[in-house]
């Protein structure tokens, strides 16, 4: 609950992301779509060309070459033109996916208008353009593709010409019209069978990935709600807290307390935690009032880590904690209170494990800041690891147990970066938060001195 407010802000951003996320989501699988409609596409110019010249020249039925050559040119024109355009716009809609199918009806109308109209044996590839449009379209495009197929297959009917086929069906597979049908009905299959698995695959991709952008916005979501509900009792809580200050204040001077050490001890021990609860609500109301950044102030990595190490551990009854700073050459950063919520956060579920032992290291690794927390507690149960980040997900037994570490892996994802658990081989858990430099790190900046010098940049920390 500590770092919930601290992370609002950034949150609002995110859920503003996530919704643009689930909107772009749409447009790629379309964009991947009319990939797959393109190579389609040229699959149908090759084979139309080879079934053209077999049924010409092999089968010895005349056709208008010239005329069907033509419409396979144009065909090919139109790809070329689809291709060149998805590769520079991602975007592609309802309506182009639409417009793309139409051009397909309508040459494979004229090719067959050309070769035998509706005695043409090809003439139920219209189902293929159907289907296609039951998969890639809207209802109302898909139903408009189904009146459109069946009128070009009117319309060719009235007006075009057969082809000039002997009545010897009774032949069967020697039958050149049954030879057709069955090349027609294979070629429908193969081409249903690679391209319809591969447009499957693209939507599953969208669907999955469009529930978790969901789970995430709603997860976002909880995290404002629990900043709200944080802040209010931030308010509430910091009349009673002064007033146990107050009352602390007044039995230090009391002749009892001040003549027993003991109890004059344990009245400073609670003064301080007194203060410390004070400060959390300072820093509950001062985060909700400010957007993420205001109350940042600049310092360097392993100055920032060493003093929330420094002060975590002055704050909490831990018996031995080892840290171990490897960051190496030191760079400026931002430091606000979400991030060092964060990092102390992991420590606190640490401490409850493991309350006689902890390990902190720090490392720069490439690009990133890894955080690992070792404790030597009994470790996380194997549902949990599985779950882990969500809410809930606790083996404390008590209400509202798990919600540290979801707020921890939802404030990383934030700043761009990830939390990972494992369980130690010797007993105890591992916990490393990986974070992106390049969301906490300054820009070093050169000065006068050093650019004259060739000096590499001093990045300098405020006290």
């Amino acid at each position: 609950m500590r770092i919930a407010t601290d992370a609002v802000a950034a949150v609002a951003g995110e859920l503003q992301a996530l919704r643009a996320g689930v909107a772009s989501l749409d447009n790629a699988t379309g964009h991947k779509n009319m990939q797959q409609l393109i190579q389609l596409r040229w699959f149908a110019v090759v084979g139309q060309v080879a079934t053209i010249l077999v049924v010409h020249y092999g089968f010895g039925i005349r056709l208008p070459l010239d005329n069907m050559l033509q419409v396979l040119t144009c065909l090919a024109l139109f790809n070329m033109v689809s291709l060149l355009r998805s590769r520079t716009h991602r975007r592609v809609t309802n309506g182009e996916l639409f417009l793309a199918l139409l051009v397909d009806v309508a040459t494979l109308t004229a090719q067959l208008y050309l070769s035998g109209g509706a005695t043409n044996p090809f003439v139920f590839l219209y189902l293929l353009q159907v289907i296609l449009g039951a998969v890639l379209l809207k209802a109302w495009s898909t139903w408009t593709i189904v009146v459109i197929t069946s009128l070009c297959f009117a319309g060719l009917a009235l007006f075009s010409r057969p082809l000039a086929l002997p009545l010897d069906h009774d032949r069967g597979l020697w039958s050149p019209y049954i030879q057709g049908m069955l090349v027609c009905f294979a070629l429908n299959a193969a081409l249903l069978v690679i391209f319809i698995t591969r447009i499957s695959r693209n939507l599953r991709a969208r669907d999955a990935r469009l529930a978790d952008l969901r789970q995430r916005a709603s997860e976002e979501e909880h995290i404002v709600r629990m900043g709200l509900l944080a802040s209010g009792a931030a308010h509430e809580l910091g009349t009673p807290l002064a007033t146990l200050a107050v009352i602390l204040g007044d039995w230090r001077r009391l002749p009892h307390f001040s003549s027993d050490p003991e109890l004059l001890t344990e009245v400073a021990e609670m003064e301080l935690q007194i203060q410390r609860c004070k400060s959390i609500v300072s820093g509950i109301l001062l985060s909700a009032g400010e957007a993420r950044g205001e109350s940042s102030e600049e310092t360097t990595v392993s100055t920032f880590l060493d003093d929330l190490v420094q002060e975590w551990r002055t704050t909490r009854p831990v018996e031995e904690f080892d840290y171990d700073n490897r960051f190496g050459h030191d760079l400026p950063m931002v430091s606000d209170s979400a991030l060092k919520q964060m990092i102390c956060n992991v420590l606190d579920n640490a401490l409850e494990a493991s309350p006689h032992w902890l390990r902190l290291e720090a490392a720069h690794d490439a690009d990133d800041l890894t955080i690992t927390v070792t404790d030597a507690g009994p470790g996380f149960l194997p549902a949990i690891l599985k779950e882990f980040g969500k809410p809930y997900q606790s083996s404390k037994g008590r209400p509202g147990g798990g919600l540290g570490l979801f707020l921890v892996a939802n404030v990383a994802r934030t700043l761009g970066g990830r939390v990972a658990a494992r369980n130690r081989p010797e007993g105890g858990a591992i916990v490393t938060v990986t974070l992106p430099l390049a969301a906490i790190v300054l820009e070093e900046e050169e000065g006068d001195d050093a650019e004259i010098a060739g000096a590499e940049p001093i990045a300098t920390a405020k006290p």
